[in-house]
């Protein structure tokens, strides 16, 4: 399952690993339930991973690539062995026969009142309309996450221990390869923003390009739009409150561009992992500390590859998905074990 251009990249470099031993085909974030059919039809979810922007980059990923696109699991009927999920803010129910296993894709939102009010119903995860809630549902069979201190937020919520491996997160698990890189521009600060309005949370923009501008203090400033962003309208007002000839970016090599600035500035985004991770003084809407305790752990770019061997382990395994968690997934976990030795 894909969703975002972060998620949907990662979820091709665990494909890689995979391909030679099974069929493997690919399907956007979707759900039948009739509730949210309805919201789709009516935009509510254009701005999420389900539809909108987010679901023509996918489906143009999949092409390029040449990947077999089995959208909902109606195209080719196929009946499947194991899903790999972006998200567990909805497992659809075609998926739940399944093994499943969940990938953790960045940070997550923070718990604002509404995502408790939905957390605390027990209704579905995406009607808080951002990640808050994203690897919480216990839905799934296994949980791999990027570090401790996610493990912990998500058994904290919600999901059994046993089912969580500290795997690293294809895509922040490798920092320091973006030290190597062809990006023209050098010694700038660099501005990653988020789509806080899009997702429907009050944002005063223009004050935040303003507090940008104040901590470059007269060092040069280069823009990159989180690809949700209304274009337009990001680019009108940074240019009118940062100036005609501020670099803007909407895709381009973000990590490359991290590892040439001198300091970073975020909002909620999980780019600031890779600044944090290549020593970068970095700005967040989250606490800084909180951010260093729940940082992915650096595998070296071998994470993907790591939940790929899960994958497979799990798929081969006949008994019940408790022996396989108590057994056998604990050699994978790459804190508690000496998983990482094996590759």
């Amino acid at each position: 399952m894909i969703g975002s251009p972060n998620q949907t990249t990662q979820m091709f470099k665990i494909y890689e690993h995979l391909k030679d031993r099974y069929d493997c085909y690919f399907t956007q974030f979707f759900t039948n339930h009739p509730l949210a059919q309805w919201l789709k039809r009516r935009g509510v979810f254009d701005s999420t991973i389900m539809a909108g922007r987010f679901k023509e980059l996918a489906d143009k990923f999949l092409e390029e690539h040449g990947l077999r696109n089995d959208y909902g699991t109606k195209v080719y009927q196929h009946t499947y062995d194991l899903a790999v999920v972006c998200t567990d803010m909805l497992v659809p129910k075609e998926l739940r026969k399944l093994k499943t296993v969940f990938v953790q894709e960045g940070m997550t939102d923070p718990l604002h009142p509404w995502a408790r009010f939905v957390k605390r119903m027990g209704w579905p995860g995406y009607l808080a309309f951002n990640t808050s809630l994203n690897g919480t549902s216990n839905l799934c069979d296994i949980y791999c996450v990027g570090s401790e201190g996610y493990a912990r937020q998500f058994a904290s919520m919600g999901t059994q221990k046993d089912k969580i491996v500290v795997t690293g997160i294809p895509n922040f698990d490798n920092a320091a390869e973006a030290l190597q890189n062809d990006f023209p521009l050098r010694d700038y600060v660099l501005v990653c923003s988020s789509d806080l309005r899009e997702t429907g949370t009050f944002h005063n923009r223009r004050r935040f390009i303003r507090q940008c501008v104040a901590i470059a203090n007269g060092r040069p400033l280069v823009w990159k739009l989180h690809p949700n962003e209304k274009l337009d309208r990001a680019v009108r007002e940074i240019r009118e409150e940062a100036g005609p000839d501020v670099p803007i970016f909407l895709d381009g090599p973000t990590d490359a561009m991290i590892a040439n600035c001198v300091e970073l500035i975020t909002q909620y985004s999980s780019v600031v992992f890779v600044g944090l991770a290549l020593g970068k003084k970095c700005h967040s809407y989250f606490p800084l500390e909180e951010l260093k305790a729940k940082m992915p752990v650096q595998t070296g770019g071998r994470s993907a590859r790591l939940i790929a061997e899960i994958c497979d382990a799990y798929i081969q395994f006949e008994g019940d998905p408790q022996e396989f968690r108590r057994d056998i997934l604990p050699r994978f976990d790459v804190v508690r074990s000496d998983a990482l030795q094996t590759f």
